[in-house]
């Protein structure tokens, strides 16, 4: 029995502070700590808001009309203090702009409400953020080679 709701990514290290993700499609994606032009964990966060957002405006928008230009910008402060690091003040800036004539009306006056429809049901990566959803994390003991 398969469970269809079950979402997974396996990491590997790649090299010193170099890893990469691996999809259950076989999809690849490699991040670093910040010290080369690679993603870091966080901005892999911020790019996983924006592009669920976007993700689900983009269906919805480009049914009536292909954008002319189509971006956002996903900003957050990092926070260190006594309860550990976390990002704060999350934002998503959305910047469309769609073609005139009569299917460009429609998709500038539905744009407000699928960024709205995406903020408050769709996304499931800012609606996991919003939650609190606890996050679990174990060690398996693996042997090395002798």
């Amino acid at each position: 029995m398969t469970n269809d709701s079950l979402r997974s990514v396996t990491i590997e290290r790649a090299g010193p502070g170099r890893f990469t993700a691996t999809n259950a499609r076989g999809g690849t994606l490699t991040f670093s700590t910040g010290s080369g032009t690679d993603f870091t964990p966080v901005e892999l966060l911020l790019a996983a808001i924006g592009g669920c957002t976007a993700a689900d405006v983009e269906v919805a928008t480009s049914r009536h009309a292909d954008p002319v230009t189509f971006s956002l910008t996903v900003t957050g402060n990092k926070v260190e203090d006594e309860s550990g690091n976390r990002l704060s003040d999350l934002a998503v800036a959305f910047s469309a702009a769609f073609p005139d004539g009569a299917s460009g009306d429609r998709a500038r006056a539905i744009l407000p409400r699928a960024v709205k429809t995406s903020h408050d049901r769709l996304c499931t990566v800012s609606r996991t953020i919003e939650a609190g959803t606890p996050v679990s994390v174990t060690v398996t003991d693996t042997p090395t080679d002798a």
